[in-house]
């Protein structure tokens, strides 16, 4: 065996990448190598992708974002807004050795960059001397899905089936698309994240995933009987497993149970058409109200486990939960919508 490490400016095409994951019986789809190249440019930042080779035979990949901000400085981040990405390897005989070479290279790269911090966002142990620091407090929530939508029904508590069945009487209906229905999902989405106090992404992100990955990506719009948006998400399928990445529901739709009812038709969706094996709600602090909002669908805990490579600062200081960000995060939650998906796109893209 005769493993080089190089780093390239674009990720490996899909062929190649098949290689790597062949053998998995499940791939989240925030591992497609389609993700550098959109997220970078959606956020108009460089994408890099540490590759590497046995030969010719490409067997590892480590996508890579170089975040540049005047607010939040430079950092390198596999990936941003994904929750899972990170370090690929094929060959489980060989694979700590492909993954230190993956990450001694990044290691390399974010100090060429003079990066604050290298960031590396997995569901596995991944190990490096240099890694001097960790995440594991937040965990993916993830449903084992049936093989009908029916046997999923009958396994709810009555909790649950009783507030789909409310808004199944309020005559809530639900739509499904793809980028003929961006701007609906936009509008919830963007509402959604100022009502929270968050920067929202750009529209073009979307598009772009709705572009890029079309046979896998779809949004999902409730409306109310006169056609008035409740609720929206953005479901995206990988090998047997299907994620939710974003998602949204507007105050004034609550009485109606929207949000319940958006679930209920992603996960009646994944499992009738997609044919899904596993459902991802996305990551939650252990015990917070978004957790249980999860928790009461099934759903389990899994374990993510992020990597850094820290040069200045510490993993902290760009965090919403930083003290430093109380006061703008109240500010923000009084901004028109209007404005905050003017200004929002422009300081979210240096957020690692």
């Amino acid at each position: 065996m005769n493993l080089v490490a190089v780093v390239e400016t674009k990720c490996a095409d899909r062929a190649a990448w098949e290689n790597i994951v062949q053998n998995d019986d499940f791939i989240h789809p925030g591992r497609f190598p389609e993700w550098g190249a959109i997220v970078a440019q959606a956020l108009r930042q460089s994408v890099f992708c540490v590759e590497v080779r046995d030969d010719e035979r490409l067997v590892g990949v480590l996508p890579l974002v170089f975040m540049r901000s005047p607010l939040f400085g430079k950092h390198l981040v596999s990936l941003p807004y994904l929750n899972v990405s990170g370090v690929e390897a094929h060959d489980d005989k060989n694979r700590e050795k492909i993954d230190f070479l993956l990450i001694d290279e990044a290691i390399r790269l974010a100090d060429s960059l003079d990066v604050q911090y290298l960031e590396i966002r997995g569901e596995r142990e991944v190990s490096h001397p240099a890694l001097n620091s960790e995440r594991r407090e937040k965990v993916l929530m993830r449903l084992a899905l049936p093989k009908s939508s029916q046997e999923l029904w009958d396994g709810f508590k009555p909790k649950v089936r009783n507030q789909i069945r409310k808004a199944q009487k309020s005559n809530l209906s639900a739509e499904w698309g793809g980028r003929e229905l961006v701007n609906d999902f936009y509008a919830v989405f963007s509402e959604t994240m100022r009502n929270v106090g968050t920067p929202v992404y750009s529209r073009s992100l979307f598009e772009l995933i709705l572009e890029r990955l079309s046979n896998s990506a779809e949004i999902c719009v409730v409306r109310d009987p006169s056609g008035r948006i409740a609720s929206a998400a953005l479901l995206i399928c990988g090998r047997n497993i299907v994620e939710v990445p974003s998602a949204g529901s507007l105050p004034w739709a609550n009485p109606m149970c929207a949000n319940m009812f958006l679930y209920w038709s992603l996960l009646e969706h994944s499992v009738d058409v997609r044919k899904m094996k596993l459902f991802d709600f996305g990551r939650s602090s252990v015990g917070s109200n978004v957790w249980k909002f999860k928790k009461q669908w099934g759903a389990e805990e899994s374990p993510l486990v992020w990597k850094y490579y820290v040069r200045r600062g510490t993993i902290e200081d760009v965090r919403p939960n930083n003290a430093s960000y109380s006061t703008a995060i109240r500010i923000w939650k009084r901004l028109p919508v209007w404005l905050t998906r003017l200004i929002g796109p422009e300081i979210v893209r240096g957020i690692p």
